[in-house]
């Protein structure tokens, strides 16, 4: 399984204040309710497809894996996401989902 891009850990070494600020955030975030953690990396993922964010979504996916989530549930989350933003949006997150997931293994 990869891990995160170099971009992303570029940044955190350029500027770790920042990082460790965002980093913060999250784990705000993610404590803030009684989701458990395969909810949560299925929900950012749904999120990360609505806003239509490929980059977000491939993160999302390799995160939902490490989460425990089956590639099934993953791409649920995609065909769920039909109705709500459209067949074409579907498709292209499919498409990075697909994509992520080949990396993944």
């Amino acid at each position: 399984m990869t891990g995160p891009p170099k971009r992303f850990l570029k940044f955190n070494m350029t500027y770790p204040e920042v990082a460790a600020a965002y980093a913060a955030l999250g784990d705000a975030t993610a404590n803030a309710g009684p989701l458990d953690e395969k909810t949560r990396a299925l929900t950012k993922l749904a999120i990360a497809i609505g806003a239509r964010m490929e980059g977000a979504v491939s993160s999302h996916v390799r995160k939902a894996l490490e989460a425990g989530c089956t590639e099934l549930e993953i791409r649920q989350v995609a065909i769920l996401s039909t109705t709500t933003i459209g067949f074409p949006n579907m498709m292209a997150a499919m498409s990075w989902i697909d994509g992520a997931l080949e990396l993944a293994t």
